[in-house]
């Protein structure tokens, strides 16, 4: 029971704070997740991120469903959605009975200013915690030259993240299919030359 409430906790939290959508309820998600109540590891969590952004819909519906689910089955996955939803639905409904009479005060605009660079510094800080993981993984070179030409991909001739992702999840598996070729090649050769010694 603790569990379901730690869950829909966390993730109503995200529902409410996660403003901007997916970019501001990322690190709001690794906080809650794997540094508060450690239900994953940082390898995990950027796994899941991938996976999510390959997959249509929003990501925080997507990920509370996935987390929900890895820490408490059906039942899990239930509470933590609809522990993301639900502040987005009253909030909603209660901010557009309001908002076309508010939304020219200097004081509405400014808090939207305000909260930009809030969400900007939050994806930063995720941003450069990955890079560090992907560093000490892959070594800083191959890490810097993959960023740089992701980079321009990306910013400059505008291919979708999604696609990315996808090329590089392919790229990872079929590396992985050859070097699996090779250790049982390797396997069997060992093998062979045990059998005629």
């Amino acid at each position: 029971m603790k569990t379901q409430w730690d869950l829909f906790i966390a993730f109503f939290r995200i529902g409410m704070l996660g403003y901007g959508g997916g970019p501001g309820s990322i690190p709001l998600i690794h906080k809650e997740v794997v540094e508060k109540y450690k239900w994953m590891s940082d390898e995990e969590f950027g796994d899941l991120l991938a996976l999510a952004n390959t997959l249509p819909g929003p990501i925080a519906t997507k990920m509370a469903g996935y987390i929900g689910h890895y820490v408490s089955g059906l039942i899990g996955m239930i509470n933590a959605v609809l522990a993301t939803i639900i502040p987005t639905i009253v909030l909603m409904i209660v901010l557009l009975t309001s908002l076309s009479s508010i939304d020219d005060m200097p004081w509405v605009q400014g808090m939207t200013a305000a909260v930009i660079p809030v969400v900007g510094v939050m994806l930063a800080v995720l941003t450069w915690q990955f890079f560090q993981k992907a560093g000490k993984g892959m070594g800083w070179t191959q890490t810097i030259l993959m960023s740089a030409g992701l980079f321009v991909l990306l910013y400059f001739l505008n291919v979708h993240p999604g696609i990315m992702i996808g090329l590089l999840i392919v790229a990872a598996l079929v590396k992985k299919d050859k070097n699996n070729e090779g250790e049982q090649s390797v396997q069997h050769d060992e093998k062979k030359a045990g059998e005629r010694s």
